[in-house]
């Protein structure tokens, strides 16, 4: 293999969707080989040398090898902020193994740990190589919605979690109390180290805990031990999901969300199988498709609305106003800000704990999400200066909170980022530029591919609307120079 992506030929008939999906992105045929350079990188792929030759003999007719038909449809969904489909852009996908591919996995105890542990042992062998994420389909619509839906309905004849010991005796387990408490706080840790840290610098450590977990799992424990395992795979597989989503592994983390609420279920945790809905949710507002993150969302609300805590409720309304934000419906979208500022005031008043989840969900992190809404809106409507002016006070109490909590840092500059943004829509190029050096300083501490996307995105936008603005200028060389290209990946 010549490391270009070369693939079959189809006898020189010109490939008119990819055409297509092409000429509306406005991309050159130069900067299409760039992407899908920077995007092989990423993924470990370094055999991928692509140029604007083999992008032109894609364009007619020829058939690329995986994992370039994952990347180039990753490239145009994130371009029009919907899922493009590998087969939507008359491309071949590669044959897709049941134990990689698809979400509409069975509901049961003994297949989610065989499916954990085969998951996360291929990742653990193949992601530094980059084949594993490109050999996945991301779920959307019906397809992703309906086996969700199915989180909610009790198995046929479900009974409590059991391992049954062999020949029948009482189970038994090798795992102390103090050392189930030792895993609990390493995926805290963990946790910590993906705020602070970004997504790149210990996903393939969480991944290795989590197949730790799946294996002990395999062992005979009493009932109370496999649910408080079941808990510990559900948050380790919806922590690789954040993290893989964070270094743009989506696919990849769809599937570790999937897996994880399964394991939610087995661990009759339901406030956690909503966070890890969330989670989805969230994924879903990055894709594009605001419907299925709302569906996604009313179901968590729905799956925990006995059990949750008012933080976790406060969490889910300000999710639901995000979905609300970007379906262009404004006053559903403040109805649930409010929702979720009056929950979130009720926490003082409610003396139950809470799970280590859930405590990111500060004050902070309520301002930041109600301004994003705002914001989101702001661009739904035509870049409205009425939803910047909701927008600015708002964000800028997040910006202010985060400021002085040095453990949440990608949430820090992703908020500078959005205050940036608010300001380009006030037409203040200056105080956005001022905000998005900011976040530069805070992005080079941070192994985040979101950060660094969403910085470049920004800064594109402002060297297109206001690029005879010297500050703009000068910032655009700066970024260039100091930014990462990329995250790492692993």
């Amino acid at each position: 293999m010549d490391g270009s992506g070369a693939g079959v030929s189809t006898g020189k008939r010109p490939n008119e969707r990819l055409g297509s999906w092409f000429v509306r992105s406005g991309w050159s045929k130069g900067e299409l080989a760039r992407q899908v350079n920077r995007r092989a990188r990423q993924l470990g792929a370094h055999h991928i040398s692509t140029d604007t030759s083999r992008v032109r003999r894609w364009l007619d007719g020829e058939q690329p090898r995986e994992p370039i038909p994952r990347i180039l449809s990753e490239l145009f969904s994130e371009r029009f902020g919907s899922v493009v489909g590998i087969e939507d852009l008359g491309l071949r996908s590669a044959h897709q193994s049941p134990s990689v591919s698809g979400v509409d996995l069975p509901w049961a105890g003994d297949q989610t740990v065989a499916l954990l542990s085969e998951f996360s042992r291929s990742d653990l062998m193949l992601a530094r190589r980059g084949f594993l994420g490109t050999s996945l389909s991301l779920a959307a619509g019906p397809s992703l919605i309906e086996p969700m839906q199915r989180w909610l309905v009790p198995a046929p004849g479900a009974e409590p979690v059991k391992q049954a010991a062999p020949h029948g005796g009482p189970a038994t387990s090798r795992l102390s109390g103090p050392e189930l408490d030792l895993l609990e706080d390493t995926t805290a840790m963990f946790r910590q180290w993906d705020a602070q840290c970004g997504g790149g610098l210990r996903r393939k450590a969480v991944v290795g805990q989590l197949h730790e977990v799946t294996d002990l799992l395999q062992e005979s424990h009493p009932e109370a031990t496999t649910r408080r395992l079941f808990t510990c795979a559900a948050e380790l597989a919806e922590l690789a999901g954040w993290m893989s989503y964070d270094v743009g592994l989506q696919p990849t983390a769809q599937k570790y969300f999937v897996l994880a609420l399964h394991a939610a279920k087995e661990a009759g945790d339901k406030p956690l199988g909503s966070y890890i809905l969330s989670s989805m949710s969230r994924q879903m507002i990055h894709l594009g498709r605001p419907d299925d993150a709302l569906e996604l969302i009313h179901l968590a609300q729905y799956g925990s609305r006995d059990c949750a805590t008012p933080r976790t409720q406060s969490m889910l309304y300000a999710m639901e106003a995000r979905a609300y934000a970007n379906m262009g419906q404004p006053s559903k979208c403040k109805r649930a800000v409010r929702m979720a500022e009056g929950t979130f005031a009720d926490i003082e008043f409610d003396s139950e704990p809470e799970p280590d989840w859930i405590r990111f969900f500060s004050e902070a992190e309520l301002n930041g999400e109600n301004a994003h809404s705002y914001r989101d809106l702001a661009y739904v409507a035509g870049r409205s200066p009425t939803y910047a002016s909701l927008a600015e006070p708002v964000m800028a109490k997040a910006v202010s909170l985060f400021r002085d909590d040095s453990v949440h840092q990608r949430s820090y500059a992703l908020n500078l980022i959005g205050m940036a943004t608010v300001h380009l829509l006030k037409r203040e190029p200056e105080q956005a530029t001022e905000l998005a050096s900011q976040a530069l300083t805070v992005a080079k501490r941070v192994r985040s591919e979101r950060v660094n996307t969403r910085l470049r995105k920004t800064v594109d936008t402002a060297a297109r609307d206001y690029g005879h603005v010297a500050e703009v200028l000068h910032f655009t060389d700066l970024l260039t120079a100091q930014l990462p290209e990329t995250a790492e990946a692993v």
